[in-house]
C-alpha cells in the first residue's frame, strides 16, 4: 500500500511516464501492459506523454495469439486466472503523446546463437524462480543483474561474459526449471551448455578449472574414486580440523553432515545377495 501511495503521487505530477510491455500485437499495432497494483495504468493515464519500452522479443503475430500468452503468463506466475489489470494500447489520447522504443540490447546476437536462441521465448512469469532450489535460498540479489534466477543466468552472459561468467555455475541442473516452464524453454541445458563455453572461452577462473580437471581424474577411476571416499570418511572422522575450518566457505554457516560408516557401494556390494 505504500508503495502504491507513492508511486500515485509522483503520478500525479509527472508530465511523462515510462512503462514496460508485455506482448504487442503485429496485427494490430496495439501493446499490452500487465500489472496487479495498477501503478503504470495511472501513470499511462495521466501523464501527456507515454513511453513503452519493450524487447524486440515481445512480439505475437495476431490478437487471436495474445489471449493464450495473457493466461498463460498469469497462471504460471501467481496461478491466478488472469492479470488483475491488463491494459491494452493502440494510439494517444487527442492531444497526448505515445513513443514505443524497441530494446535489442544483444537479443539479435542471442537469436544468432543457435543452442541459446529458445531461450528468447521468456515470457517473464518467473516460474522458474518459483522452483529453482538455488534461486529460492539464495534470492534474487545474489544474481547481480536485472533478471536473476534460471533464466537470468542463461540471459546475462550474453551481455558480459566476464561479468556474469559465475551465474551459469549457480545451479545443480537438476532440471526443474525446464520442467515448469510454460513456453518450453531448455533451461538447465542451456546452463550446462553455457558453463561449456565459458570454460572453452577462458571465462571460468583458474581454480574451478583445476578442481573440474582433478574431479575429472577422480571419478574417471573407480579405484581412485572409492580410494578418496574411504580417506574422506576417515578424515572427517579422525581429524575434523581438515575440513571444518574458515577455509571451507560451506562450513561457516552450516553444520558438517554425521560421518557415514561405509559408502553407498559398500553397502550395496554388501547387501545386493
Amino acid at each position: 500500500m505504500q508503495r502504491d501511495c507513492i508511486y500515485g503521487r509522483n503520478s500525479l505530477t509527472r508530465r511523462a511516464a515510462l512503462t514496460g510491455i508485455n506482448f504487442a500485437v503485429a496485427e494490430t499495432g496495439e501493446f499490452v501492459v500487465c500489472t496487479n497494483e495498477g501503478n503504470a495504468d495511472m501513470g499511462a493515464h495521466l501523464a501527456d506523454v507515454h513511453i513503452a519500452c519493450m524487447g524486440i522479443e515481445k512480439l505475437v503475430p495476431l490478437k487471436k495469439h495474445l489471449g493464450v500468452f495473457l493466461r498463460l503468463l498469469t497462471r504460471s506466475a501467481t496461478g491466478q486466472p488472469i492479470t488483475t489489470y491488463s491494459s491494452h494500447f493502440k494510439k494517444p489520447r487527442p492531444g497526448k503523446e505515445m513513443h514505443i522504443v524497441l530494446v535489442d540490447n544483444g537479443r539479435s546476437v542471442h537469436l544468432g546463437r543457435k543452442e541459446f536462441r529458445n531461450s528468447l521465448k521468456c515470457i517473464r512469469c518467473a516460474a522458474c524462480f518459483n522452483t529453482c532450489p538455488v534461486y529460492r535460498r539464495s534470492g534474487g540479489h545474489s544474481y547481480h543483474t536485472a533478471v536473476a534466477g534460471p533464466i537470468g543466468s542463461i540471459l546475462a552472459p550474453n551481455l558480459d561474459r566476464e561479468k556474469y561468467g559465475d551465474l551459469p555455475f549457480a545451479s545443480t541442473l537438476c532440471g526443474s526449471c525446464s520442467n515448469v516452464c510454460p513456453v518450453k524453454i531448455d533451461i538447465h541445458e542451456q546452463l550446462y551448455k553455457w558453463r561449456q563455453v565459458l570454460v572453452q572461452s577462458g571465462h571460468a577462473p583458474l581454480a574451478k578449472k583445476a578442481a573440474m580437471k582433478t574431479m575429472t581424474w577422480v571419478l574417471s577411476n573407480p579405484s581412485v574414486y572409492h580410494g578418496a571416499g574411504k580417506m574422506g570418511r576417515w578424515f572427517m572422522l579422525n581429524a575434523p580440523f581438515t575440513v571444518n575450518n574458515g577455509m571451507n566457505p560451506w562450513y561457516k554457516q552450516r553444520d558438517m553432515p554425521p560421518v557415514p560408516k561405509q559408502s553407498f557401494g559398500e553397502w550395496y556390494k554388501k547387501n545386493k545377495k
